[in-house]
């Protein structure tokens, strides 16, 4: 099995902008299907947890405070009456936390949504390893927690890997000379459109060396929601019109999570229901599509390289 990529058939769906985790699931057994979600305890995170319970499937929070994950594991299997839905804790920042959930991790893992991620931080920011904050929990974290798993996914038998993105993609590639602003100025939605970049090149990457395992791998930008995300930015500076409820805002991650429309699909970019356009320069500001640079198969295999060399 392998990846289509962008430069061929662009790949659409009935769904759009204003469709929700609902209408996407509609209709969709997940019964048996094991899923986890990071960062679950607000927002797009609970939102996606919530859909996918609600349809059938086993869902895990992976999350740095437990007493929350717990009362949001309560409220979703208050509203959709699972009985299972459980709670890990994962701190993304600190890789001793996820090599340590990654090793509680039990059988199969059908799918895995990095939706966890922290935005504009004010100040530079480092990890206790020296590693930019934004990067190592928007991307380094996840790309340790989804290499971690990859025996889980594997045994799933046709395993998908969701990470959430951003349009800020668009402004940032990532600068693989000074990954940890060592040498450039912090620009704080920078770093975090560069680790937006990376986000993709981890499902780009991830579908090139596993889809034999039958592991397939998508980004997505879920788009402009009202979340906890822009707490260091003045809240959302979206246009109105261009704004999603969490319902909305999660039915892309949901579609790339579990549809069928988008078996065999992987190493792609989605957003509003569809798959981006590929863009030749950066769109007006608020607009979409994907940049060449987060698609591109040499930067996803640096990168990749490069983060394992940073587990080490």
């Amino acid at each position: 099995m392998n990846a289509l990529t962008p430069s061929k058939t662009r790949l659409t769906t009935p769904f759009g902008f204003a469709s929700t985790t609902g209408e996407v699931l509609a209709g969709l057994d997940l019964t048996g299907r094991r899923a986890l979600v990071t960062g679950a305890t607000s927002g797009l995170g609970t939102e996606t947890a919530r859909a996918l319970a609600a349809a059938g499937a086993e869902v895990v929070l992976g999350v740095r405070d437990v007493g929350a994950g717990r009362h949001t594991a309560a409220e979703i299997a208050g509203s959709t009456g699972s009985t299972r839905v459980g709670v890990g804790r994962l701190d993304l920042a600190d890789l001793g936390s996820v090599r340590d959930f990654a090793a509680g991790w039990d059988g199969p893992l059908h799918i895995l949504v990095n939706n966890a991620g922290i935005m504009a931080l004010p100040e530079l920011t480092r990890t206790p390893q020296g590693r930019e904050l934004q990067f190592a929990v928007n991307f380094l974290g996840h790309f340790a927690l989804t290499t971690a798993l990859h025996p889980a996914l594997a045994r799933a038998g046709g395993a998908r890997v969701v990470s959430l993105s951003s349009n800020a993609h668009l402004y940032a590639p990532v600068v693989f000379d000074d990954l940890d602003h060592r040498f450039r100025p912090y620009q704080p939605l920078g770093a975090y459109g560069e680790s937006k970049t990376a986000d993709v090149l981890l499902a780009v990457e991830a579908t090139r060396r596993w889809a034999g395992d039958g592991i397939l791998a998508n980004a997505v930008n879920p788009g402009a929601i009202a979340t906890n995300l822009q707490r260091h930015t003045g809240g959302l500076r979206t246009p109105p019109e261009r704004r999603k409820s969490a319902a909305q805002g999660a039915a892309t991650s949901v579609l790339l999570a579990a549809s069928p429309l988008l078996d065999g699909v992987g190493g792609r970019y989605f957003e509003d229901g569809d798959e981006a356009a590929l863009l030749d320069q950066a769109p007006p500001l608020f607009g979409g599509g994907v940049a060449p640079f987060a698609l591109d198969p040499g930067n996803a295999e640096r990168l990749w390289d490069t983060a394992l060399a940073l587990l080490r």
